[in-house]
């Protein structure tokens, strides 16, 4: 895997959390670089992560104020006061990503977030260049007209990573995710609304420590890389004990129905 440039995004000052969140930045930027750092024999069919994600390891509860719990995000799925929140920073181009995206996710909508238990929040982290911007941007784009996890779903099938992001390409990623109006998905994909939304998930993510993709916090635990889905079942019912415990499943969720946050 090459190592990601940062954009200008990245080179602005991280984000403030205190010396907690240092050691939390620290432990999910060493991780996510293990996680994911090829060796010499690796392959696109070799095992994703060769790091272990232990469930009992730190929390930060700094860090799970990071969930945005907003009833009306385009580009999350679950409701806004799910006890767990999983926030998901990745780049359409990273092959682990669509490893996730395509073996691990799925499942965890149908075993935890379809009874409320979770709610997976996603942040655009394009690290690869221009075309993991382009593809950023046309997730946010489909979003606009709830199309994104459609979107989410075409750009990381079998292959098409391989066909690239050029700005063709990812109109065709659109149309095939259903996108009806597309002179207004074009318009979106260039426009300054897209990329400040992408700018701000990058800068989240960097500020965290975050140094490739893909990189998750659940409750405010950094996991790095595409893990087994045991490590993201552990965490997860983990989480949701946790939240039983103290009484604070759904802190900070913004007003809306359960409908509207799961579109």
């Amino acid at each position: 895997m090459p190592t990601p440039k940062k954009s200008t995004a990245g080179s602005k000052k991280p984000f403030v959390y205190g010396a907690v969140i240092v050691a939390a930045a620290a432990l999910l930027g060493f991780a996510s670089y293990k996680a994911t750092a090829p060796d010499s024999s690796s392959t696109e069919t070799a095992p994703a992560a060769e790091v272990s994600a232990d469930p009992q390891s730190g929390i930060f509860p700094e860090l799970a104020k990071l969930a945005r719990r907003d009833a009306g995000d385009k580009l999350a799925v679950g409701r806004a006061d799910a006890p767990v929140v999983l926030i998901e920073y990745a780049d359409f181009k990273c092959g682990y990503c669509g490893k996730f995206a395509r073996d691990t996710e799925p499942e965890l909508i149908k075993e935890y977030v379809e009874d409320g238990t979770l709610r997976i929040e996603w942040r655009n982290f394009p690290i690869f260049g221009e075309e993991s911007e382009n593809a950023a941007r046309g997730a946010w784009a489909a979003g606009q007209q709830d199309r994104f996890w459609e979107f989410h779903a075409a750009a990381y099938a079998e292959g098409a990573k391989e066909k690239g992001f050029a700005k063709d390409r990812v109109k065709a990623l659109a149309q095939e995710a259903g996108v009806k109006d597309l002179a207004r998905f074009m318009k979106d994909l260039d426009g300054e609304a897209a990329r400040a939304a992408v700018a701000k998930d990058q800068e989240q993510a960097y500020g965290i420590g975050a140094t490739s993709t893909p990189s998750f916090l659940i409750n405010g635990r950094p996991i790095a890389g595409a893990q087994p889905k045991e490590t993201f079942t552990q965490a997860i019912e983990t989480a949701a004990e946790q939240a039983k415990t103290t009484g604070k499943a759904g802190a900070g969720a913004t007003e809306g129905t359960a409908e509207d946050s799961a579109k």
